[in-house]
């Protein structure tokens, strides 16, 4: 492949940490000080790849007793839950991705949040707004008073989508899957500097909460770095669930506690943030449901490349962009040309996604149609090699395209993105053959901010991926039952009908341009996938200027500013993160290895772990 030893040599250079392979699946049950982070594994039996080193261990551990893929996934979320609980939990949703070695198919579980029967769509409107002058009235100011609120929180899906993933591809119950978890929420894990951070990035809206402080600001502060944080209420709620099944979270006492913390939410007399109340009822959570949908599925230079379907917008966004570059030979051309196409790729296929994606219960989406190659094909006739075209760029029409260049059709006014860097993915595949790719979430850092009292978990603020103010036009408008457009998007990629690369990631909707970078680096830049996971990023969402780590600018920047690109460095307006994304993949080698790789720097760095690590 040309260009590959000056691309490598590129990439290697702005790399922040260099990887290790060979990590050993440490023990579920190890004291918490010994929990080492490794980036890459290489080896056999089984690997996994997560954020954080607990929940790697949790996999492999049920991995070694005889458990597979979907047991080891549910047992590492479960476990994500305690040491992630800003970015995942039982009080979330997501999208659970499963190839079945024995069939050869991939299917899908679409586990994500709903809004309540009473959800109106002016529920995002500050009464206090409405004025004869004003008299529709003006939504809360986002942060922090939209997302710190029981307005903000959507049934929750995880539970049910680890039931059924159980129930549809598991070999052990959910008792057993859920043993890893319950034992390091008992005895604690260590305080890092990424959790201690978080913790204060969110101190004023958990301070709203008289459960959520208790919980998480002991004596009014994070905790430290070095000091074991043990959740013993959420330990209890797990011996619960492991006890008496899904059932006991979506009906009886717990359900019932839900709603009347989302209706009332435990407000501290001392915080001035308005906590707009909320709508949920144990009914809507006795009615909440799990979708087991068909992914989308595109192929790019030979491989079949499946995703999450909507109300997930990853699939046919990700799908639509690499149906562009295919018309494209990026494999010969250096790293700066090929990123101007994929950034003007990402913003073609953004503009269709705000355009024509929504939950396909209450809009007609045109998946088959995003999803087709000779639309990709048209789309790509606004691709210009040698120029960035002008933000915001039009959508294309999904009737009669035939891939020769149309008249773009009229841009949609308003795509604002509400979607924040949280959330969290995992990898795991086992020695069959079968692969998980999981995005989870609870939406915000910190979701609502509010914590269940005495059951240790944070309710999501995931309805405010909806629009905030309703059109009826808009295919993400609030409406009850419906459930929030996402950009999550695992990822499962195959070549000749075998596992070759499974990913995922974080990041609000650069989720979408992480999982296309990666592709892109991994196929057609020729890097490994460690290489192509660590290296710098940037994320075009159809915005006037480019958002990209300050590493991508400095490596690229003056680069593609000759094509127009304008950038503007990452950040997140809610923490203190300046990094795009926290990916987690495995790779599937022709020798029958497995490399699991994951994040050598973002997010203080991931944990990559195999059951059997080859010489």
């Amino acid at each position: 492949m040309p260009n590959v030893r000056r691309r490598l040599a590129a990439v290697t250079a702005v790399l922040a940490m260099s990887v290790t392979s060979g990590a050993v699946g440490s023990p579920a049950f190890a004291d918490p000080r010994e929990t080492q982070k490794t980036a890459t594994a290489t080896g056999y039996g089984g690997a996994v790849s997560t954020v954080d080193p607990e929940a790697s261990a949790a996999a492999i551990e049920v991995l070694r007793k005889g458990g597979n893929a979907a047991d080891a996934a549910v047992a590492a979320a479960a476990t994500l839950g305690v040491t992630e609980p800003y970015s995942a939990g039982i009080g979330g949703g997501g999208y659970f991705v499963f190839y079945d070695a024995k069939s050869g198919e991939v299917s899908t579980i679409d586990g994500r949040e709903t809004a309540p029967a009473a959800m109106p769509n002016d529920a995002f409107i500050n009464p206090a707004t409405i004025t004869p002058a004003n008299p529709t009235g003006s939504p809360y100011r986002f942060t922090p008073e939209l997302v710190t609120s029981g307005v903000s929180v959507g049934v929750p899906g995880t539970p049910a989508t680890w039931e059924r993933a159980l129930e549809r591809w598991g070999t052990v119950e959910l008792s057993e899957a859920l043993k890893p978890a319950i034992k390091v929420a008992t005895r604690g894990f260590v305080v890092d500097e990424t959790f201690r951070q978080q913790t204060l990035d969110n101190k004023l809206r958990f301070e709203a909460f008289t459960s959520t402080s208790g919980l998480f600001l002991p004596g009014g502060d994070a905790p430290a770095v070095g000091t074991v944080f043990q959740n013993h209420d959420l330990a209890e709620t797990y011996r619960l669930l492991a006890r008496k099944g899904m059932s006991a979270f979506y009906t009886g006492p717990l359900a019932e506690q839900i709603a009347a913390t989302v209706q009332n939410p435990p407000k501290s007399p001392k915080t001035s943030l308005p906590v707009p109340v909320g709508h949920m009822t144990a009914a809507d959570l006795a009615g909440y449901r799990v979708i087991d949908q068909a992914p989308t599925h595109v192929n790019y230079r030979g491989y079949d490349v499946y995703g999450m379907a909507p109300s997930s917008s990853g699939g046919t966004t990700v799908g639509e962009s690499l149906n562009i570059l295919a018309q494209f030979d990026l494999s010969s051309k250096d790293i700066p040309a090929a990123y101007h196409h994929y950034l003007e790729a990402s913003a073609l296929s953004f503009a269709d996604r705000g355009k024509y994606v929504g939950d396909p219960a209450f809009v007609e989406v045109p998946t088959a149609e995003l999803t087709d190659p000779i639309f990709g094909k048209e789309r790509a006739c606004q691709l210009n090699p040698l120029e960035a075209a002008a933000k915001p760029v039009a959508p294309g029409g999904v009737t009669g395209y035939d891939g020769v260049c149309p008249a773009p059709v009229a841009a949609l006014a308003d795509d604002s993105d509400t979607e924040n860097i949280s959330t969290t993915n995992l990898t795991v595949s086992d020695k069959w053959g079968n692969v998980v790719e999981y995005t989870l979430t609870i939406e915000q850092t910190g979701g609502s901010g509010i914590v269940v009292p005495g059951r240790g978990f944070i309710l999501n603020n995931e309805l405010t991926d909806f629009t905030t103010v309703y059109s009826p036009t808009d295919p993400n408008r609030i409406e009850p039952g419906k459930r929030p457009r996402s950009s999550m998007s695992p990822t499962i990629i195959l070549q000749d009908g075998k596992p070759f690369l499974a990913l995922g990631s974080p990041g609000g909707s650069t989720i979408i341009t992480t999982v296309l970078q990666t592709i892109l680096n991994r196929v057609d830049l020729g890097m490994s996938t460690p290489e192509a996971l660590a290296a710098p990023r940037a994320s075009q969402r159809n915005t006037e200027k480019v958002t990209a780590e300050p590493e991508f600018i400095a490596a690229y920047g003056s680069q593609l500013a000759p094509y127009g690109h304008l950038f503007t460095p990452s950040g997140d307006a809610f923490t203190s993160a300046a990094q795009i994304g926290a990916a987690t993949a495995i790779e599937f080698l022709p020798d029958g290895r497995t490399v699991a790789a994951a994040e050598p720097v973002r997010r203080g760095g991931g944990s990559a772990m195999v059951l059997k690590p080859s010489p």
